[in-house]
């Protein structure tokens, strides 16, 4: 989740380069370079340095952008190290520039564009000078001046810890309304709407969360954000407004981990804030971040904690209260919403690791806050995983409508900020709440969905419909009869089914094939005949499963398909219910070894239509790893390196009696 190359897919690069140098050389090529500030010659850290070979610029229209093929941001001392591989062509003729958010950026040798991304025709000047990848040892520099003045303070909290703040102002004489982002990756790692901004007018202010980079106090991620004993967010927003280049009208920008700073901030009221855009963010963080289902997101939670090397004392935390309680009341802002009073964009995917987290946020704030938020929200829901914008996702590669680039996105954040923040008339509030990108078959042009639709309400209106699990792996819209047979497979703790894309941040994510998992003994697949016609699912889905385990506790999990004629079986979404917590988040109810329950498995929310020919799948098993911890089936109390495990025998029930289905929302 660093930096916002999750919120508006960071210029959609594939960065394949490093600001720590180390290539290796016969693989690929090394660009080494520095950039520095004009006049003083001071180093300057944090700034994306691009490359693109013009024989992959290809036509288009003089006035787009163009992103690079890759990047590398700059390190302390200014240096960065671009890596392209030796096996690329056209090595001999390649664009290297700067996309720092508050500098006036240079295509090399120092030709100077607006904006973080260059366009066509700035990269056809004459004055541009490509540079020869093939030669060895190439070394080039950038000298940077730049837009508007910054300055760094140490902004007090209640409690007399001080948080690094960094404030960029435009050229003028002010006051100026004020965009604030408040992060856990360090203030200087570069946000693009920085330079965007201001030339706006806006003033730009980017903090460190406590505890982190230049901030003082101790880092417990996000428990000071809030409305807790300390609130930073609301003491940052009420010192911005007393500051005499504040008009006193301030709004929040940034995506997932500044994202959920922005939820936690609006749930503690500050008086100055007036609306907020926020992405791929959570908004309660024990269901959607921690603990889904009752099961630890081991990937994401420990793997997010660990990379950004918080104090240990977070996870210690964490994994000390599994059971929603108050530490967990202090992160819902789902149940905060009647004391939230600001308009907000909420922008997210339908593989994001927060999709639901958008979704709620955005429903709750509408239908359920307080006057000035309620009725005032924006719901953008698009077919992207964290990293927004792109067409590719997992192992599928969506039209062109479904790419958004960082130019339009800025674009619309800067539109809603103009409209509440300037008073500008743009009718943004006249157009409908709500966007959402319908999925469909990529491979077949002219397949119904992959298309933008617009809503007044969420969720749309359609019609809840089971689809049976039956005897013979057969899926089916009538219910089973009395005489059906129940299925028993063994899940071993030892050898879990392993994660195969979908909501996840550091693991591979999206819509991949799940045929090297259905082919497992302890996987049940459940199959529609060939769809006669299309089917189209908007909205929440949920598996109601009755199953009995040998074990005193255990997981079930479940998976939605889309089986291509070819065979590909592409997950669309997916859940896991932990045994203990069928009764609800906030209790733990072992279970009796043997005895039948009714459980219900979240798989949150997708919109997608199930083209002709394909076939609608479900798998049910028992773990999904390392997108979640393992079970041990011991019913002993959680830890993530339990000292027994042992083999359950899960037997899952389709009869007339106990008809396990998954509840689609199907729209017609």
């Amino acid at each position: 989740m660093k930096g916002w190359e999750f919120f508006l897919g960071m210029m959609l690069l594939s960065i394949v380069g490093s600001s720590l140098g180390g290539c290796l050389e016969a693989e690929v090529v090394c660009l080494r370079g520095t950039v520095t500030e004009a006049g003083s010659g001071q180093p300057l850290a944090g700034v994306p340095v691009g490359a693109s070979r013009l024989a992959e610029i290809g036509p288009g229209p003089a006035e787009e952008t163009v992103p690079a093929e890759t990047v590398a941001f700059t390190d302390e001392e200014g240096r960065f190290t671009l890596e392209v591989p030796r096996s690329l062509p056209g090595l001999d003729r390649v664009v290297v520039f700067t996309g720092g958010g508050h500098l006036e950026n240079q295509i090399y040798p120092g030709v100077p564009f607006a904006g973080r991304l260059p366009r066509r025709a700035d990269l056809l000047r004459p004055e541009v000078k490509p540079v020869d990848l093939t030669r060895e040892g190439m070394a080039i520099s950038f000298a940077l001046a730049a837009f508007g003045r910054r300055e760094t303070v140490m902004v007090p909290m209640r409690d007399g810890v001080r948080l690094a703040t960094d404030i960029y102002l435009p050229p003028g004489k002010g006051p100026f309304p004020v965009l604030l982002t408040r992060t856990p990756y360090g203030k200087g790692s570069g946000q693009p709407h920085v330079g965007v901004a201001l030339r706006a007018g806006y003033a730009v202010v980017i903090q460190d969360m406590r505890g982190r980079f230049a901030s003082e106090g101790t880092a417990i991620a996000f428990l000071d954000c809030g409305w807790g004993e300390r609130q930073d967010g609301y003491e940052t927003v009420e010192w911005i407004a007393r500051q005499p280049w504040c008009n006193g009208k301030i709004g929040s920008v940034g995506g997932s981990a500044m994202g959920i700073t922005q939820n936690l901030m609006a749930g503690a009221r500050p008086p100055h804030l007036v609306c907020q855009y926020i992405a791929v963010a959570a908004a309660s963080l024990l269901p959607e971040a921690v603990f889904q289902g009752g099961a630890f997101r081991k990937a994401l939670a420990q793997g997010w904690l660990e990379s950004n090397q918080f104090p240990p004392e977070n996870m210690e935390l964490f994994l000390a209260h599994p059971t929603y309680d108050d530490l967990w009341r202090l992160y819902d802002t789902v149940a905060r919403a009647p004391v939230i009073n600001v308009p907000a964009v909420h922008l997210g995917g339908w593989y994001d690791i927060f999709c639901q987290g958008t979704i709620d946020a955005f429903v709750a704030r509408q239908t359920r806050g307080d006057v000035g938020a309620r009725g005032r929200q924006k719901l953008i829901m698009g077919p992207w995983t964290h990293g927004l914008g792109r067409r590719e996702q997992g192992e599928l590669v969506y039209p062109e409508n479904a790419q958004v680039s960082e130019e339009e996105l800025l674009r619309g954040v800067l539109r809603w900020f103009d409209y509440w923040l300037k008073g500008k008339d743009n009718g943004i509030m006249d157009e409908p709440p709500v966007r959402y990108y319908v999925m469909g078959d990529v491979d077949d042009p002219q397949a119904p969905g992959n298309e933008w639709r617009t809503a007044d309400t969420w969720p749309v209106p359609a019609t809840p419909t089971p689809l049976y699990l039956r005897a013979g792996n057969r899926l089916t819209w009538e219910k089973p009869g009395p005489e059906e047979p129940p299925q028993t497979y063994v899940f071993d703790p030892e050898n879990p089914v392993p994660t195969i894309g979908g909501q996840n941040l550091n693991l591979p994510a999206g819509p991949m094939d799940q045929r090297p998992a259905e082919n497992r003994p302890d996987v049940l697949v459940f199959s529609t005949a060939p769809l006669t016609e299309p089917v189209e699912v908007t909205g929440r889905i949920k598996v109601h499963l009755w199953a009995a385990s040998s074990a005193r506790d255990t997981d079930f999990t479940a998976k939605l398909c889309d089986v291509y004629p070819d065979g590909r079986s592409m997950l669309v979404t997916d859940g896991i219910i932990r045994a203990r917590y069928r009764e609800g988040l906030d209790r733990q109810v072992l279970l009796q070894p043997g005895r039948v329950y009714e459980f219900e498995i979240d798989l949150w929310t997708t919109s997608l239509v199930f083209n002709r020919g394909h076939r609608i799948r479900v798998d049910i098993s028992s773990s999904n790893y390392p997108r979640f911890a393992v079970n041990p089936n011991t019913g002993e109390p959680f830890s993530l390196e339990p000292t027994r495990k042992v083999k359950a025998r899960n037997t899952i029930y389709h009869d007339a009696a106990h008809p396990s289905h998954i509840l689609l929302p199907v729209v017609k």
